[in-house]
């Protein structure tokens, strides 16, 4: 039967239908930074308290990645939590890749920093260019999808790097990690309620932030007290958050259901 595309519930079962990744909400961002404070606490985990080293630990979680990133392309809809699964495959390899970069290769912070920035931006130039929009709401074609997940696993390893950049390298600490990337994050979010700044721009903007601030978070949590930390167990921390991904994602699928089949 064709759809009415003249009337609000067409219009939404279209939006539906395009759909392979959440809405933007404000529990989409407290998923985010849940995943990558999981992302960190998990790559240290394994790299370090499994003594696996960041290369094997890479290998890895990218097969996992990779294993994850090819049913979400496969899948004809957005399922909550493959896509969720796949963000934090990608955040866990962030991660390990980041720490690999910046200590295993020497390039240090500022220059692993500087180099993912670079891979970044030159990914979301090649999308924009070959695709004419970066826009993260409807992402349902293989070669968008690979875009934007491409896009997205070098911002998670950007974040990793700015994130141990600013608790290291600019002398900040975690608790002052914690405050410039949330202080910036509260900033962009100002500028979405008071600007007409591109909500792409500041959306792409918001993604990259939430990294270091998740990596700086989960650095506070299990690195020693000595170092400013609070010394938890890297699992039992793990756990935790992979619980409270968990929740976030069934109350999304929750508040979704009833708000396309209302009582």
């Amino acid at each position: 039967m064709p759809i009415d595309v003249n009337s609000a519930a067409s219009v939404q079962d279209v939006h539906q239908v395009l759909m392979k990744v959440p809405q933007i909400t404000a529990l989409f961002w407290i998923t985010k930074i849940f995943a990558t404070t999981f992302g960190e606490t998990a790559g240290d985990a394994v790299s370090m308290s499994m003594n696996l080293g960041y290369l094997l630990s890479t290998f890895i979680f990218s097969l996992v990645f990779i294993v994850a990133v090819f049913f979400q392309i496969r899948s004809k809809s957005y399922h909550p939590f493959l896509y969720w699964f796949a963000i934090i495959a990608s955040t866990t390899v962030g991660t390990t890749l980041a720490d690999f970069v910046d200590r295993s290769l020497g390039i240090g912070y500022v220059g692993g920093s500087a180099l993912l920035l670079s891979l970044v931006g030159i990914s979301l130039f090649i999308w924009h260019k070959s695709e004419g929009s970066i826009s993260p709401h409807v992402v349902n074609q293989p070669r968008v999808e690979l875009f934007y997940w491409l896009t997205l696993t070098f911002s998670q390893t950007l974040g990793t790097a700015l994130g141990d950049w600013s608790a290291d390298t600019a002398g900040l600490g975690y608790s002052g990690g914690i405050a410039l990337f949330s202080g910036l994050i509260l900033f962009i979010l100002l500028l979405y309620k008071l600007s007409h700044i591109s909500r792409t721009f500041l959306f792409w903007s918001a993604f990259i932030l939430t990294r270091p601030l998740g990596a700086v978070v989960g650095d506070f949590l299990d690195k020693p007290l000595s170092s400013g930390g609070l010394d938890l167990s890297r699992f039992g921390a793990s756990a935790v958050l992979l619980i409270a991904i968990v929740l976030c994602v069934w109350w999304a699928k929750k508040t979704e259901k009833l708000v396309n089949d209302p009582v």
